[in-house]
Parts: structure tokens; C-alpha cells; sequence
């Protein structure tokens, strides 16, 4: 970015310190009376009842809430399928010839996909799923590209009452491995390979060193993505063909009719003790949230939008806010297989004038690559389609906030800054568009239903403008039931630092006006001469200054303070690395934060290390300025940029 871009973000800064949501957005939206917070907190387990039912069920439930902390029941004695919710109804009420997916393969490939197509694929697998003995509570593990087929694979399961699991594709052999033997998965769906900046990545490999160490696999089904780039072999007796054993079925298949609290699926995280936890998530409740938030937080009007989430379904997003909460809405959306830059840096913005796309959520890290990679790329294209932003993974910083409200929104579209986790199932601290003032950086309020509450190290409630421990204190319907076979870890881990509440990690501050500002993990929180100072304010500092287009901080042990603030940062365009800018960006800290927030040093880097989710690996950032044994990568987007990121800081420091 230019430096006169860099000015232009101050300005905005300065214009937006809030958002109004336009006259025109408002008369339209789905939710536009704020008394809606009032009477969901009144009796907020009638509020969950009345979206549930808006499910179609089998059973009514008998009741709506059994709590016995830390273990919830809900909808209890209800039965229902999540499949139905997101295919059938919407087949039966008329709208099988709508879009349910546009695709687009990163090499180009174009498909359109009709809810009515869907549903005959979905009852397809399903049928091949039972035709290879796979039963209800039967674990199906998945490890597939962003392609439709992988959507399908997840609603045929749930059809058959299949407990699915996906693995992120780009997981490493050893961790799909470790998921695997875990839940003793019956069965792996892959697809043999995809695409990736212009090249096909081996999948099949990775699955076929995974499991040969897995007696509890029976087969591995295939589905070809790679063409003649891959194999067409079987590797091992236990493969199949997807077109064998799948494309050739019944176009129908009955759903199976299951309980409220029958598991859905089991999705894992990585764990502090090194050992992944298996999130279990089960049927009803799950669908309950999933299907309102997705219709209030991003205002859906499924007749009208085309909705794109641009996370991968390998994860928690993908999950709630590509197949089951967009679908039981009868959402239009799209599906991109690829990279963000690939042919060029221009290709989101090309796909939102393509599909003319309205509803647009993505995460920040992305948007502070668009932001580096300049305004010209959104510019060239006409986004005018879109009406609503959101962005999900992490705290948003302000700077990246207004550019993505003024170059990708126009400076007309709300912009529903989220926070939940995959332990929640759904958003859970959210503005809604119709209603809520935002301002940039600030999760605002919790979602109506929810009790968000920022506590004390003590345990006692934080009143009024504060910081605290972000804790849910009351139930809610798309929560975790546990963790895969191990209750023990699970009490311990969300609800024993304070009984009765959930609490996963989070820290976070409420202003004046009580919008919460979540501040990021606690363990990114240090403890510099006695006083809590969080990495994310230090990196959203940095991020203001106008030389700065990305920034990540981490604690390191100190002598003398306890911990100190350590910062790698990557460069605007035009901007070099020297010795007086690290200190203008030192000084820069302190001025904004404190001196105490002041980076004892800066490593100047044209890259960090990240997640193919695009999350940075600060676990990964601690240990190159400890000096330690570098912990494990296989996670990363690209392993190679730890090496050039440990030389920087070794030439600098």
C-alpha cells in the first residue's frame, strides 16, 4: 500500500469511530427492534424453543432444558435428522431449483448445483455409505478439498446417523492418523488430490500413510479431483472408488429419525497437552443455533442473497456457517477451492462480481493480506452486489476494519464482527445488522439468548467498564457435550477454573457503552512488571502505525519483568527495514499503549508463519525468540518460512 493509502486509513479511522447501519439496510433487516435482547434474556430457554421450532421434527421434544452442570440436554425425547432440515423441506416447500452451491475450482471449473441435485448426491452416498456396512454411530472420517462433494459427504452421514469427522486437508499424515485411531473411524472418504496456487497436492498420500497403522478402517472410498496429474491405482485392498460405490445408488434414501441429543459430529482442536480433543457436537441443539444465527448475524434473505464464508468445512466454520446453518436457511452460496491469490491477487473480488455475492465472511488475517496487496485489486472489480461483511478467527483490528468497510463494502455494508469458538458450535458475541452501532474492533454484544460475562481472577463478576476472563454462564443449545470418550478432560478443561461457567481462554474488556472488545487468547496474554497486557492490543497498535501491514507479538520470559513483549513485523509496500524504524515502531507502542507495551525488540519479516486456515502460529513466533527446539509444524501453510523467519531474527537480534 501506498503511503497516501496509509493516511487515507487514519482518516477513515477518524470518520468511522462508529457505524450506523444505513435507513435502507435497516428497513429491510430481518431483525430491526433492539427490544429483541430484552425479551430473549426474559425467558431465554423459550427463545431457543421457539427456533427450534422452526426445525422440522419427528418427535417434539419433552422438554426443552436438562441441566446438570457441566452436561446439557436439550430438546430432550425430540427426534429429527439434520439432513432434512438442510435438503428436504426446502425440496418439499418448492425450492429444489434453487442454487444450493456455485462452484469454482481454483483451475476454473465452474458447477451450479440445485438443492434438488444435492439432495438425489446426498441420498446417493448415503446409500453407498450403507452398502459398505456403515451404521448409525458409526465414526467416518473425512479428508477432502472445498469442493460440493465434501458438503454432501457430511449431510449424507448425518442422514445414516453416521458420526462424521472432518480432518482439515492439509493435516499431516500423523495427525489424520492420531484422529483416526481416536475415534476408531470405520471409514476414510478422500479425495485423491487438489489444487493449490496452480499445482495438485497429493491427498491420497497423505491418507494412505495415515492408515496403515489404523485396524479399525475398513475402506478408503476415493473421489478424483486430480485427474491424470494422480494415480489412478488402488493402493491397498481396502480402496474404493467413489464412482463405484456411490454414483451408482438409489436416488433415495429415508433419513434416519434421531434423537435430539444423538452425535453429529465429532470435530478435533488441538489440545495444550499435545493430544488433539475430539469437540463432540450432537443433533438438535446444534442445528437450533446453527439455523438462527446464521438467519439474524448475517440477515439472510435466502431467495434474494448469494452468500459466501470463505473458511474451509475442515473447520468449525465450515461446519456451522457453509453446510448446516446456510442450508437449513436455503442459503445460495458459493464455493471456491482455492487460494486467494491464485492466478492473481485480484480472484475473491473477481468471484463476488462473478456470482454477484452479498453476504461475504471471511477473517482477518485475510483481510490484512488484501490490504498489503493494495487497493487496485478490489478496485478493479464491481462489488456493488454486496449488502453485509463479517469477520470470523480472530479479533479484528480497527485499521483493518475500515478498509474492509470502505475497499470491499463501499462504506455502506455492515460489518458483523464475530466471536465464537468450535466448543460453542455458533456465534456467540455478535452484532446484529438491523440494530447494532459498531465500532471498529469490537465484538459488540452477546447474541440474544446468550450470557456473556467477564470475570475476575478471583471469580467474582467484572461491573461495568473493565477487563476480565470472557465466560458464558448459562447454557445454550449448539454447545459441546463433551469431549470424544474422555469426560474428565473435558470438566476440566472448559468448567473447573470457574465452576458453573464456561470458560475456553479468552480474555476480554467491556467500554463505556458495554460492548465487549475480545482480546484474544489468555495464554497471549503477559504478565510484564505484574501487569496483563495483551498481544493482540500490541499487535493492533503496531498494525496503526502507517509502515506496518501485519504484526504478530508474543511474551517471552524476561528477568527482570517477568515477561516482555517480542514483535515480528511485515512491511508495508515501499517501506525497508532499518534499525530507526524498529525504534520509530518501539516508540510508536509506547506512545499508543504504555511503556510498559513497548516491544523489546522487533524482527522485521515478508512473512509469518500461519495455518492453511490462515491463523498465525504464535506458539511458533515464542519459540524462535526463546532460542527454542522448534515445536510442530504440520499445521503450517508453508513449514519453509520458519527457517527464513529464525535467520531474520538470529541477523537481527
Amino acid at each position: 500500500m501506498t503511503d497516501s493509502t496509509a493516511k487515507t486509513i487514519d482518516t477513515l479511522l477518524s470518520e468511522h469511530r462508529t457505524f450506523t447501519p444505513p435507513e435502507e439496510f435497516v428497513a429491510q433487516a430481518n431483525v430491526s427492534d433492539p427490544s429483541i435482547y430484552e425479551n430473549a434474556d426474559a425467558d431465554w430457554q423459550g427463545w431457543w424453543a421457539s427456533w427450534a421450532e422452526q426445525l422440522q421434527w419427528d418427535q417434539k421434544w419433552d422438554t426443552v432444558l436438562n441441566w446438570n452442570p457441566p452436561y446439557a440436554e436439550w430438546f430432550g425425547g425430540g427426534k429429527l435428522n439434520a439432513s432434512v432440515q438442510c435438503l428436504d423441506r426446502h425440496v418439499a416447500a418448492g425450492n429444489g431449483d434453487r442454487v444450493a452451491f456455485y462452484f469454482e475450482g481454483e483451475p476454473g471449473d465452474a458447477r451450479a448445483l440445485t438443492y434438488s441435485e444435492v439432495l438425489r448426491d446426498v441420498c446417493r452416498i448415503a446409500n453407498g455409505l450403507k452398502s459398505l456396512g456403515v451404521e448409525k454411530g458409526d465414526r467416518v472420517a473425512i479428508y477432502m478439498p472445498m469442493v460440493p462433494e465434501l458438503a454432501m459427504t457430511l449431510l449424507a452421514c448425518s442422514r445414516i446417523g453416521a458420526i462424521f469427522s472432518v480432518v482439515f486437508a492439509g493435516f499431516s499424515p500423523t495427525s489424520l492418523k492420531d484422529r483416526i485411531q481416536d475415534q476408531e473411524a470405520k471409514l476414510v472418504i478422500c479425495a485423491d488430490a487438489c489444487w493449490r496456487r496452480g499445482k495438485i497436492l497429493d491427498l491420497k498420500k497423505v491418507v494412505n500413510e495415515a492408515v496403515e497403522n489404523c485396524p479399525s478402517v475398513e475402506n478408503v472410498v476415493v473421489w478424483r479431483r486430480g485427474g491424470d496429474c494422480v494415480s489412478n491405482a488402488p493402493s491397498s485392498s481396502r480402496d474404493v472408488e467413489w464412482g463405484e460405490v456411490f454414483v451408482k445408488q438409489a436416488d433415495e434414501c429415508a433419513p434416519v429419525s434421531m434423537d435430539a441429543e444423538d452425535p453429529l459430529f465429532i470435530l478435533y482442536t488441538s489440545g495444550t497437552t499435545g493430544k488433539p480433543k475430539g469437540i463432540l457436537h450432537t443433533t438438535g441443539g446444534y442445528m437450533t443455533g446453527a439455523l438462527a444465527t446464521t438467519k439474524l448475524v448475517f440477515d439472510m434473505k435466502p431467495e434474494k442473497d448469494v452468500y459466501w464464508c470463505t473458511a474451509d468445512i475442515g473447520w468449525i466454520t465450515g461446519h456451522t456457517y457453509i453446510v448446516f446453518g446456510p442450508m437449513a436457511n436455503g442459503a445460495t452460496q458459493v464455493i471456491y477451492e482455492g487460494a486467494p491469490d491464485f492466478p492473481q491477487q485480484d480472484r475473491f473480488w473477481a468471484l463476488i462480481e462473478k456470482y454477484k455475492v452479498s453476504l461475504f465472511y471471511t477473517a482477518p488475517t485475510a483481510i490484512r493480506a488484501f490490504m498489503k496487496w493494495g487497493d487496485e485489486h478490489p478496485a478493479k472489480h464491481d462489488l456493488s452486489s454486496l449488502r453485509l461483511l463479517g469477520s470470523v478467527g480472530e479479533p479484528i483490528n480497527p485499521e483493518a476494519w475500515v478498509w474492509y468497510l470502505h475497499h470491499i463494502g463501499g462504506g455502506k455494508c455492515p460489518i458483523v464482527d464475530t466471536w465464537w469458538q468450535t466448543e460453542t458450535g455458533s456465534i456467540m458475541i455478535t452484532p446484529l445488522p438491523g440494530i447494532t452501532t459498531t465500532v471498529p474492533g469490537s465484538a459488540t454484544t452477546p447474541f440474544p439468548g446468550v450470557e456473556a460475562k467477564l470475570i475476575n481472577e478471583d471469580g467474582s463478576e467484572v461491573v461495568g467498564a473493565g477487563g476480565g476472563y470472557l465466560a458464558l454462564t448459562r447454557p445454550w443449545p449448539s454447545m459441546l457435550r463433551g469431549l470424544w470418550r474422555d469426560n474428565k478432560r473435558y470438566e476440566e478443561t472448559y468448567w473447573s477454573r470457574f465452576p458453573g461457567k464456561y470458560f475456553a481462554g479468552d480474555g476480554a474488556k467491556r467500554d463505556e457503552n458495554d460492548f465487549l472488545w475480545v482480546l484474544g487468547r489468555v495464554d497471549d496474554v503477559m504478565n510484564v512488571s505484574g501487569h496483563r497486557l495483551s498481544t493482540m492490543e500490541i499487535e493492533s497498535s503496531l498494525v496503526a502505525h502507517e509502515a506496518v501491514a501485519e504484526a504478530a507479538v508474543v511474551g517471552v520470559a524476561h528477568e527482570l519483568k517477568g515477561q516482555a513483549p517480542i514483535g515480528f513485523v511485515i512491511l508495508r509496500g515501499g517501506y525497508e527495514a532499518s534499525p530507526e524504524l524498529e525504534q520509530e515502531l518501539r516508540a510508536f507502542v509506547g506512545k499508543e499503549i504504555g511503556g510498559l507495551a513497548r516491544p523489546d525488540r522487533i524482527t522485521f519479516t515478508p512473512e509469518l508463519p500461519k495455518t492453511r486456515s490462515g491463523k498465525i502460529m504464535r506458539r511458533l513466533l515464542r519459540d524462535v525468540a526463546e532460542g527454542k527446539e522448534i515445536g510442530d509444524v504440520t499445521t503450517l501453510a508453508d513449514p519453509t518460512v520458519l527457517k527464513g523467519l529464525q535467520a531474520e531474527f538470529v541477523k537481527q537480534g
